[in-house]
């Protein structure tokens, strides 16, 4: 055959390209390729370790007799294939978690074959997912599960709660929670706050909470330095696990929540002058420390405090992860179980509360299981507003204001007369300097009453904000004790 008669490689590339995958592009325009009948995907422009699919595609031109093609034929075929996929539909990839058909939502185990975890209201089962229905997206962070336990009768909670030390029937009945919550992709789930002594086996504790979503290669990791590094090993795992936090900084703290509760960044993309790079991100996270001082009222809205207590017998560290390796896939089988069960549970969430989905979620626990999580959830918000209230001074001298206020008689003046009198209430007879940080400005007063509304509002102490022709004011008002209420402070 004459060179005119020859196919130019990069056509050869890009024929056997189209015969044996499926190309798409996601919202933000990234393109994947996806192998036929296989539901992991990979874009086609990585250079990661865990298998770019440049890679895939020479050792299958390899391996079906084609032959070896230089790097230059390639990036041609590759060009080419990325423009054709730009007029496919968008379709969504997913990490670990996923929505599916008919009320569904899957578990990828992170094997080779691709089989995962379905599971349905009905029951759970073990399967390779239609690739129409579920696109995995595979990372480095991404573990492998081993096959769950079927039949397991609810022993492997049993195991779970007896290796770590969980304080109390309370705590034990969130993290259980927490598990469930993690298997669901549409369900925004408070971050747990691993706390207790030194020596309560925090670390170990997160781990194994973080293992059984995220296989045992899953690990906890220290608080980057900077937003940018947060938001990458958000994107590239599904659970979000900082070991050892002494203090949140406000810009930390602030990211938290966004990550809690879901947010999108964007960013300029690289080499390119307007192009923009869009990540949009909502995650479970977990955290563990002795202590991280003075918590946001925002950021405390989405945490879960799980205390641990100190063992009164130590193991190695070899003997206790043996065990926990062995015991993983009957803890996996039962955690599918009772997320089965909760799911096909119908109760009625409350209103109240701002991690509302979480909170509906507990409510159905608890009538599946007869567990009390909805009011161990309620108790641990009600312990956390203490911590914030203790922790801020400003939100200390209202409520001693707010105490000396006739109830259900609003108290109305400028954020500037608010000021004055808040200070005056602070420092006393005997004139004590202001704290550092204390509010300058009755702007600055009324942004900090914004951020401490909810905390006094569980308080009793009502803040709202209004305007007359004379200008803006601050209103506050002490709510009316309940009656009921009233009559236990009787007897």
């Amino acid at each position: 055959m004459s060179e005119e008669e020859k196919t130019p490689a990069r056509d050869v590339i890009a024929g056997y390209a189209q015969e044996h995958f499926r190309y798409f592009r996601t919202a933000d325009g990234t393109v994947y390729a996806q192998r036929t009948g296989h539901p992991v995907a990979r874009p086609i422009r990585s250079q990661g370790t865990t298998g770019s699919h440049r890679q895939e595609l020479m050792v299958g031109l390899f391996r079906d007799g084609y032959g070896v093609f230089n790097g230059t034929a390639l990036k041609e075929a590759l060009d080419l294939i990325e423009a054709l996929a730009l007029d496919q539909d968008v379709r969504p990839v997913h990490i670990r978690v996923a929505p599916g058909f008919d009320g569904a939502t899957w578990l990828d185990l992170g094997r080779d074959d691709g089989r995962s975890v379905r599971i349905h209201p009905t029951g759970w089962t073990v399967t390779v997912p239609d690739p129409r229905e579920v696109c995995w997206r595979r990372t480095q962070l991404t573990g492998e599960l081993p096959l769950p336990e079927k039949g397991t009768d609810g022993k492997g909670i049993d195991l779970l709660l007896r290796l770590c030390n969980f304080a109390g029937a309370d705590t034990e009945c969130l993290a259980i929670a927490w598990l469930v919550g993690c298997l669901g992709p549409s369900v925004p789930v408070p971050a747990p706050f691993l706390t207790g002594p030194q020596g309560a086996g925090k670390s170990t504790g997160g781990r194994m909470l973080v293992r059984i979503i995220e296989g045992m290669s899953g690990d906890l990791r220290r608080a980057p330095k900077d937003e940018e590094s947060l938001i990458a090993s958000v994107a590239a795992g599904w659970v979000t696990a900082l070991d050892n936090l002494s203090h949140l900084a406000p810009d930390l703290s602030d990211l938290m929540c966004c990550i809690v509760t879901g947010a999108e960044t964007i960013k300029r993309a690289l080499f390119t002058d307007g192009d923009v790079h869009r990540s949009r991100y909502r995650r479970p996270m977990l955290l563990t420390g002795i202590d991280v001082g003075v918590i946001r009222p925002d950021l405390a809205e989405r945490l879960l405090p799980l205390r641990l207590e100190r063992p009164t017998v130590r193991r190695t560290e070899a003997e206790l992860w043996a065990e926990f390796e062995e015991a993983l896939p009957t803890i996996l089988g039962s955690l599918l179980d009772l997320t089965v069960k909760v799911r096909a549970a119908d109760a009625g969430g409350p209103t109240d509360l701002r991690m509302a989905d979480f909170a509906q979620l507990c409510a159905q626990l608890d009538t599946a299981t007869g567990l009390g999580s909805l009011n161990a959830y309620r108790a641990s918000l009600d312990d956390l507003n203490d911590d914030v209230i203790e922790g801020d001074l400003l939100a200390q001298t209202v409520l001693k204001h707010a105490a000396t206020l006739t109830p259900g008689v609003e108290a109305r003046m400028t954020s500037s007369e608010w000021l004055h009198l808040l200070s005056g209430i602070h420092s006393g007879e005997d004139c004590r300097p202001l704290p550092k940080g204390w509010p300058t400005t009755g702007k600055v007063l009324s942004d900090r009453l914004k951020r401490l509304q909810p905390t006094l509002a569980a308080r009793g102490v009502l803040i709202d904000w209004g305007r007359t022709r004379e200008g803006r004011y601050i209103e506050m008002t002490r709510r009316p004790t309940p009656p009921e209420h009233q009559q236990e402070q009787m007897l």
